[in-house]
């Protein structure tokens, strides 16, 4: 770099050059996922200083507020409250398929409600997060300093768990964005198996061969898929594309009230629907006369689960009105289906067989790099082994060798020379 040199340059390369260095890094180091664990950075920075923490399934809760200063001090040196509603994202179970974090305290709600401060709240592992950071001390993922050079972190996790397609992932980024959908842990782990019973004709494996182990997504919140008769599958266009649209619907059950009344009764949303706010409006239209026949809203949810009541009159249709939340509310929501992931640094659009592919590639380098290192530690014990097998059988010369050495050093240097030991052997 000159310095003290002041050069003349054309704004618009520059503007050009540093809008694309600004884009790349917001693309890969923030915003989308790793196509292999599933993560962005902030996550598996999170993660990795829990796992270093001992925050493991077993051990005790350790205040949020530490975990945050831990992951900023050694990982992350950005804002507090992103790395901790990062981590709180994590516990929800929500928002989360599988929670990555076992959280102590409020850490919101399917209302809106934000965590509590992170000075109040206590988080630990999960046992699937265990799972996918399981043999990283084993050389099995690259690893890179941090921001300071101090320490090293992985570039990404062993990830013994489909994390992206069974938890999902949610990204904007510079001109592009990410919108995976979460799925059932079975159902995934099925269609790897059968990916890998057929490996070697990997190309014979069709979209509706991984759809009969797959047949969609599966909401942390429930729901509904639904589509038209005459439409093209949705489901099938956006595993095969990447890309698709996908309208999702509350579940809901009619209950007959006696003397001509009846009423909805709604126990699943939509993935990401405000439940609080679902009610505000539904209240909102009813004020409004949008909705005739409706006698009263009440939430009945609690921890044995959702339950929203709509009392209808005598007069209320309940398909009817049900007809009308679906076009009114968010009772009826549209998912946007965009599986952008990285894939060897860069942003790649990935069909379901693909996302399975990748991360198949990504555990086969892993259990080999793992069963590598398993195999120089055997060797190097085994060497151990035989140098203390030699020294038993000449027990008598090795003590008489140590007594009348002046110091460890001549004692290791003379029993390599009398017994053809190499240096860890006479250590040892």
């Amino acid at each position: 770099m000159e310095v003290g040199l002041v050069k003349q340059i054309d704004i618009d390369e520059e503007m050009q050059q540093s809008y694309l260095d600004y884009a790349m890094s917001v693309i890969i180091s923030r915003a989308l996922p790793d196509a292999r664990d599933g993560f962005k950075p902030v996550h598996r920075r999170i993660l990795h200083a829990m796992n270093a923490m001992g925050l493991r399934p077993d051990s005790p809760h350790r205040k949020s507020a530490r975990i945050v200063g831990e992951v900023l001090g050694k990982f992350h040196p950005h804002g507090d409250m992103a790395v901790y509603e990062a981590m709180a994202r994590m516990a929800q179970p929500f928002s989360m398929r599988y929670p990555l974090v076992e959280g102590q305290g409020n850490f919101g709600s399917v209302d809106g409600d934000p965590p509590a401060a992170m000075r109040y709240t206590e988080a630990r592992l999960t046992p699937i997060a265990t799972e996918i950071m399981a043999d990283l001390g084993k050389d099995t993922v690259a690893f890179v300093d941090n921001f300071d050079g101090s320490m090293r972190e992985p570039t990404v996790l062993p990830a013994m768990a489909p994390n992206m397609l069974v938890n999902g992932a949610t990204g904007i980024a510079v001109g592009m964005s990410t919108s995976i959908p979460p799925h059932n842990m079975g159902e995934v782990c099925n269609a790897l198996i059968y990916m890998l019973e057929n490996w070697s004709q990997l190309d014979d494996v069709s979209l509706k061969d991984l759809m009969n182990f797959i047949p969609g997504p599966d909401f942390p919140t429930g729901g509904i898929i639904v589509r038209k008769s005459d439409d093209v599958d949705p489901l099938a266009s956006a595993y095969g594309s990447g890309r698709g649209k996908l309208t999702l619907q509350a579940r809901v059950h009619i209950e007959d009230m006696g003397r001509g009344r009846s009423r909805i009764i709604v126990t699943e949303l939509p993935y990401q629907v405000n439940k609080a706010n679902l009610i505000e409006r539904i209240a909102d239209i009813a004020r409004g006369g949008g909705l005739e026949g409706l006698a009263d809203l009440r939430d009945e949810s609690d921890r044995d689960g959702m339950r929203i009541v709509l009392e209808l009159t005598k007069t209320g249709v309940p398909e009817k009105i049900l007809a009308e939340l679906h076009r009114r509310t968010p009772l009826q929501t549209t998912f946007s289906v965009i599986m952008l992931a990285l894939v060897d640094g860069e942003p790649r659009m990935l069909s379901l067989k693909q996302a399975l592919r990748v991360f198949l590639e990504h555990r086969l380098e892993v259990v080999k790099r793992r069963s590598e290192y398993d195999l120089a530690r055997a060797k190097e014990r085994e060497h151990i082994l035989t140098g203390l097998r030699i020294a038993l059988k000449n027990l008598d010369d090795v003590i008489q060798t140590i007594r009348t050495s002046r110091d460890p050093d001549q004692a290791s240097q003379r029993l390599q020379h009398r017994l053809k030991l190499s240096a860890t052997q006479a250590q040892a």
